[in-house]
């Protein structure tokens, strides 16, 4: 596959830096464990975390990012290899075992973040410095929530690509236990965002699609449907949406300053300290056709951040 490819400028002279990957697996692991919520937007829980004798085996580094979903994380020094179906692997042990996780998260970063925790839709990357076509076809065969992110160091510097981010399909757990018979402490009750909108009227459900559409048609974007909102994705979510049928609206949640924006009551509010469901501190109320063009600059600059 095509790679990145960096230059240094050399008082107009172009000098391409030579890619590398790292003499080590472990030391790329060790590397993004200690940074992994700046360069995954992930928060980190655990390294090298045993399976116990049934799976038998030691997931790399697990995490829970920033929707409240679990997320296995497996690293390759070089090509890909079998990177995938580890954490495909993984994965499975991890919907059978959500008690064991969210006692992790419990005891890493406390009983607020454990009944955050979000089963619908549990994710898994996998960083390595290549990846094949093959790779890339089989995460959009699968239905899970896969990201391939494919990683070059140049001289002190550490490019990350995206290779692949597919949204995949519900993953939430139809059992109530971890498999040893321990009950999970999240709460699992009303209905998902999806069910919402199915219910909307017709009106509202049309609103959706058009900002659905608006917001997919910003780039390189997927959506990901979660228990209580939409999150629209690059690397990291940009927007978080809300189904609001009782109110006929939908709440957007950007990653936009509030102070840089003039705020307009009953339409954009600064939710910076006030609890809410979604990514972002600024709130925008979509009710209209006309409330979606005048958001699109928000829009543009939450996905721009």
């Amino acid at each position: 596959m095509a790679r990145l490819r960096l230059f240094r400028d050399l008082d107009g002279r172009a000098e391409e830096l030579p890619g590398a990957t790292v003499t080590l697996e472990r030391t790329l692991q060790s590397y993004f464990e200690r940074n992994m919520e700046q360069l995954l937007g992930i928060r980190f829980l655990a390294s090298e975390y045993y399976t116990g004798a049934v799976h038998s085996g030691r997931i790399d580094s697990l995490g829970i990012d920033e929707d409240g979903s679990p997320t296995v994380v497996e690293f390759k020094r070089a090509r890909s290899e079998n990177a995938l179906t580890q954490g495909l692997f993984y994965l499975a042990w991890l919907r059978d075992h959500r008690a064991e996780f969210e006692a992790i998260v419990v005891e890493r970063l406390g009983a607020e973040a454990a009944a955050t925790v979000d089963w619908s839709s549990p994710r898994v990357i996998c960083v390595a410095a290549d990846f094949s076509r093959y790779d890339v076809h089989a995460v959009r065969e699968i239905g899970r929530r896969v990201d391939l992110v494919r990683y070059t160091s140049f001289d002190g510097l550490l490019a990350l690509e995206t290779v692949a981010s597919v949204a995949g399909g519900p993953g939430a757990v139809a059992r109530g236990d971890d498999g040893r018979g321990g009950g999970s402490t999240s709460g699992r009750s009303g209905a998902t965002v999806m069910e919402v909108l199915e219910r909307a009227p017709t009106a509202l459900r049309d609103l959706f699609a058009d900002l659905d559409g608006r917001l997919l048609a910003l780039g390189d974007v997927h959506s990901v449907p979660l228990r209580q909102y939409v999150a629209y994705r690059r690397s990291q979510n940009f927007a978080c949406v809300k189904i609001l049928p009782r109110e006929q609206m939908l709440m957007v949640f950007l990653k936009v300053d509030p102070a840089t924006v003039d705020l307009v009551p009953g339409w954009t509010r600064d939710v910076t300290d006030i609890g809410h469901h979604g990514t972002g501190n600024l709130e925008v109320r979509i009710r209209t056709v006309d409330d979606l063009a005048r958001a699109a600059d928000l829009f543009d600059r939450s996905y721009a951040a």
